[in-house]
């Protein structure tokens, strides 16, 4: 939302701030759900059942594919074959290990240029990506592309846990759908396109816990879903309150890590199955949940590769750095890119008879939760830092109740108008805190990996 028609939104009244909602929404809903929606979700549901010989001609027909296009129509990897006298034509998924790996900074720089085909499909945008660890990348997708990405997320996430996008859903993400940290109830906004409930993230606390739960009843919302944390910190609250809450269909989870407290908390709270997940904007890999408690991968989304620190592919059992090869995505391809996440890989059979390959756990970023004064737990900062491009990565660090250290690793220094745009930001989510703004040429990492939030209180 441009900050022009965020000041028009946060003017209006509630019940006008919902119709503006609802009619963004049917763009939305004709977006995802319109034109070949309806022919790829039969396509994916064909393909669950494939075997193995079947799903192994399925991903080296659509490799070759990606490699030509990417080769004949997109400048950088043009440039990349051909410096390190790759043969496009020669690639299958047992060799595809010679092409250097994308990294995320490289799709930061290159993601709006050189990384763009010459034959785009109609109505691209560009959406940003989470960028937990610093300036979020910039994905292009087309209309087409968002249908192809709807119908897998239908096929594999919804109808495994009994639910379809028809069903009346809450909704906890990263929309700011209540612009002030000191806005009163109600605390979400109803689309009514798709009898959606979105909840804020930013005002789960205690106190205002029944608010929630009242706006699950009124809505009859059968399923919930969005970021694992938020998700758990509400559920932890209608729990300690004992609050009854709606039994659900289910609840699916994405974005970070579920450990199994928060699996169970919300299996009690809600009395049904949690199902866990993961993917992202990138859209280059999917993987999600059966009705079994199996997590498997969408091969015909994309190739995930689990590789140890020698770029060699770990055995069962073994954790390691996730690296995509998505399908969906011709205007942007991004081949061999590490996403930064880790997982832990599973065995190849699962009593559902699908022969899609498991994880046995989703290692993910285990992020720390931050506390406002107020009591408001929250977990996610991306939207921070989103239109700052010479933030490499940062840290959210609450050293205190009040007193938020923010440590950014940058080479060219923020502007005083950039630094101010942080600390309104985070006062906008956090409320009346004390804001430091470090800014370092380098992040210190643990196991390689950055954290992008740290708490050094104890939450829960």
């Amino acid at each position: 939302m441009s900050s022009l028609l965020l000041k028009i939104y946060s003017k209006m009244p509630v019940h006008v701030q919902n119709f503006g909602i609802s009619l963004f929404g049917i763009k939305w809903y004709n977006r995802r759900f319109g034109g070949i929606y309806r022919q790829e979700l039969n396509k994916y549901l064909q393909r669950e059942r494939f075997s193995d010989a079947e799903w192994k001609h399925y991903k080296n027909g659509k490799l070759r594919a990606l490699l030509k296009h990417a080769y004949e129509n997109v400048p950088y990897y043009n440039d990349l074959f051909n410096s390190n006298k790759i043969k496009h034509n020669q690639i299958e998924l047992n060799n595809l290990n010679i092409i250097p790996f994308l990294e995320k900074q490289t799709l930061r720089v290159y993601g709006q240029t050189q990384l763009i085909s010459k034959l785009k499909e109609p109505r691209g945008e560009f959406f940003s990506s989470s960028g937990s660890t610093g300036t979020p990348t910039q994905i292009l997708i087309s209309s087409l592309m968002h249908q192809r990405y709807a119908a897998a997320h239908e096929s594999r996430c919804r109808a495994w846990a009994g639910v379809n996008n028809k069903s009346p859903r809450g909704m906890i993400g990263g929309r700011k759908v209540l612009t002030g940290s000191n806005e009163g109830p109600p605390f979400h906004r109803f689309n009514i396109i798709e009898k959606q409930v979105y909840f804020s993230a930013y005002h789960i606390s205690s106190i205002n816990t029944y608010n929630y739960v009242k706006a699950m009843y009124k809505h009859n919302i059968e399923y919930m879903t969005g970021y694992a944390v938020s998700n758990y910190l509400l559920a932890l609250n209608i729990k300690q309150q004992k609050i009854k809450a709606p039994k659900l269909k289910a609840v699916i989870t994405s974005s970070e890590k579920l450990t199994s407290e928060m699996r169970n908390v919300m299996e009690e709270v809600y009395q049904c199955k949690v199902f866990d997940g993961w993917s992202g904007v990138e859209a280059c890999a999917m993987v999600t949940e059966c009705e079994y408690g199996n997590l498997h991968i969408s091969e015909d989304v994309g190739i995930i590769e689990i590789l140890d620190e020698h770029g060699n592919e770990v055995s069962e059992g073994e954790s390691g750095e996730v690296v995509c090869t998505g399908f969906l995505n011709y205007d942007q391809p991004l081949i061999r890119y590490r996403i930064g996440d880790r997982m832990t890989k599973g065995t190849d059979k699962c009593s559902c008879g699908r022969n899609m390959p498991i994880i046995k756990e989703i290692d993910g970023r285990i992020e720390d939760v931050v506390t406002g004064p107020d009591g408001r737990k929250m977990v996610r900062f991306h939207s921070v830092f989103i239109g700052i491009p010479s933030i490499e990565f940062a840290q959210v660090i609450q050293e205190e109740i009040d007193y938020i250290l923010i440590k950014i690793q940058n080479e060219i220094k923020l502007t005083d108008k950039e630094i101010e745009l942080i600390k309104y930001r985070v006062l906008s989510q956090l409320g009346d805190v004390k804001i430091d703004i470090h800014q370092q040429t380098k992040i210190e990492q643990k196991n390689g990996k950055y954290k992008a939030v740290i708490s050094k209180l104890k939450y829960f």
